[in-house]
């Protein structure tokens, strides 16, 4: 099995170590992990100029730093995200991330790996806001077409790990272990549910007869998929 980290921060505190819990609950001999630490193996910022939509991703001015992130991910079975909770949303450094991955989205060019891959997000914070901030993080892995993800949220009550009660950190790691198991489970054999199969009946429609972008048509007619052919069937 192959897994890939992006964390959301560099500094490991709660939500980090929350992470790291469930790396090692998940992996075996066998694994491999990618790990990335935002910013400092991310992009800079999204400055708009629509290249990795209307050109192609290797147009993106950052491509150096988000296609092997990309790759990482096309190549793992198991994506986990990470993010403390700030002023009730994801850090900046990881929207930068998922800003620079639009491209990816079921309304452009998704990736065929991506419908039979699991996503984890997990967040945490010293007091509310986790529920909106995991669920954006996974609304953005589900417009990939992530066929299943979980959400891994704790108000941990605390600023700093050293600082959470143990009884806190008892209840997460049982949540994390109940997570994982699922995981273990599923690996490879986890197939899109209904809203993401809506979702792509409706794309493609329209990129059957896309007129405004040639990219995205001409990727949609390569893969086949405005005829019989589907990302999840394999």
């Amino acid at each position: 099995m192959e897994i890939t980290i992006i964390h959301g921060q560099q500094h490991r505190g709660s939500t980090y170590h929350i992470a790291e819990v469930l790396k090692n609950q998940l992996v075996d001999a066998d694994t491999v992990v990618n790990e990335y630490f935002l910013p400092k193996d991310g992009p800079d910022f999204c400055v708009g100029c629509f290249g990795c939509i209307t050109k192609g991703e290797v147009h993106c001015p950052h491509a150096n730093q988000v296609q092997p992130i990309v790759a990482a991910m096309s190549r793992a079975q198991v994506l986990i995200f990470d993010s403390p909770t700030y002023c009730f949303e994801m850090t900046g450094q990881l929207k930068t991330l998922f800003d620079h991955l639009g491209y990816l989205w079921l309304s452009h060019r998704p990736r065929a790996e991506m419908f039979n891959k699991i996503g984890i997000v997990v967040s945490t914070a010293a007091g509310a806001g986790t529920g909106v901030v995991t669920k954006s993080m996974a609304r953005q892995l589900s417009w990939w077409g992530v066929a299943k993800v979980y959400r891994l949220r704790c108000n941990v009550s605390a600023m700093s790990w050293q600082d959470v009660a143990a009884g806190i950190k008892q209840k997460t790691e049982q949540q994390t272990a109940a997570v994982a198991r699922q995981v273990r489970d599923r690996v490879g054999r986890v197939r899109p549910g209904l809203k993401t199969r809506f979702l792509f009946a409706i794309m493609r429609k329209m990129h059957t007869n896309n007129t405004w972008n040639r990219i995205d048509k001409e990727y949609w007619h390569e893969k086949n998929w405005v005829a019989q052919a589907r990302p999840w069937r394999t």
